[in-house]
């Protein structure tokens, strides 16, 4: 892959070799009617002092250029940026290329050309300020083909890692452990517990209604994953009893924010997959909120797997918070916690 600067978006060496010493060839034809067959003539010294100061023009533009994206990266400031950008290279343009024409007019001085000083100044900015035009249209035209190009690629892939996800959730809560260890517990529920039954079918009835429901959503309400928690929590609670801890302290202000479908019940699924959990080292769960971000997290006591964990869970909760937020999820990791954080979107 070429190297480029990421502000400009392209690598615009082959355009600079071609686009500077054309326009210096075109700007003395067109703005000082000079020809190769016929006076005024085109020379070899009106054309390297073209060269000189379209170079610097253009490349001063360029860093302008840069200088303007890094102030301004955010899509929704395009116009914003186009504005400064646009009045700083005019500013730019004029004042570089009058302070390079007063060292350069008699160059363009010539008997068949009537022009006086302030002429000639005015013909110079003018073939300057053509040329900033055209530099500004070409560089956002390529740049902005590329980024659209890339903003449909990166979608599609991200829409593809949603459905994806979706998907992932889906299986892992039909595989046949999920089922097996829910019928199991369900199974000695009935003769012991028959009322406990029917809520646990009931609790185990709505973490599947849910999936249905929002296979298609790219956020919903936290209001509605924690209400799909607390049933998850229900299956679960039921199953390791008094070894399992779950703490949701979740102020009722944060309910009406969004998060992304299932990330809850995927992050304490991923909990109990690598912890241990038995009497004699209860795991503790803690869902709670924490500048603006909602936070899982629970002791560490890691099982002694034979395959490390894959990590397919949190990229899927990452990629599809790509789609809605530009805050990232954020995970830590110490000798005795693992915590995620979530970013809360407002509604």
């Amino acid at each position: 892959m070429q190297k480029h600067n990421c502000r400009i978006g392209f690598n615009d060496g082959l355009l600079m070799a071609i686009g500077i010493p054309l326009f210096s060839l075109i700007i003395p034809i067109v703005f000082f009617n000079c020809r190769f067959n016929r006076p005024p003539f085109l020379t070899w010294e009106k054309y390297f002092t073209t060269l000189l100061i379209t170079s610097l023009i253009w490349l001063g533009n360029r860093f302008i250029m840069v200088y303007s994206r890094k102030k301004f990266p955010l899509f929704y400031d395009v116009r914003k940026r186009l504005i400064f950008q646009s009045g700083l290279m005019f500013v730019f343009t004029v004042t570089a290329n009058t302070i390079m024409g007063i060292f350069t007019e008699n160059i363009f001085k010539d008997e068949h050309i009537n022009l006086s000083n302030a002429d000639i100044i005015i013909h110079s900015n003018s073939a300057a300020i053509f040329s900033t035009i055209m530099i500004i249209a070409v560089y956002e035209s390529i740049f902005f083909m590329r980024q659209l190009r890339h903003s449909v690629e990166v979608t599609e892939n991200l829409k593809r890692e949603s459905l994806k996800a979706q998907l992932d959730a889906l299986r892992t809560q039909v595989n046949p452990h999920f089922l097996f260890n829910n019928l199991n517990t369900l199974s000695s529920l009935i003769p012991e517990n028959p009322k406990h039954a029917v809520d646990f079918v009931q609790q185990l009835s709505k973490v599947y209604r849910h999936i249905l429901e929002v296979k298609d959503e790219k956020s919903i309400l936290l209001k509605d994953e924690l209400e799909v928690l607390n049933a998850y929590t229900f299956l679960l609670k039921t199953r390791f009893e008094k070894n399992l801890e779950v703490n949701i302290n979740i102020p009722p202000e944060k309910m009406q924010q969004k998060i992304v479908p299932l990330s809850l019940q995927i992050l304490m699924e991923n909990a109990i997959k690598h912890n241990i959990v038995s009497s004699g080292k209860p795991l503790q769960i803690n869902v709670f909120t924490e500048n603006g971000s909602l936070v899982i997290s629970n002791n560490l006591q890691m099982k002694n797997q034979i395959n490390e964990s894959t990590g397919i869970g949190l990229d899927n909760i990452r990629n599809r918070y790509k789609l809605i937020s530009e805050r990232p999820v954020k995970v830590t990791e110490s000798e005795t916690n693992f915590t995620v954080s979530i970013p809360l979107i407002d509604n």
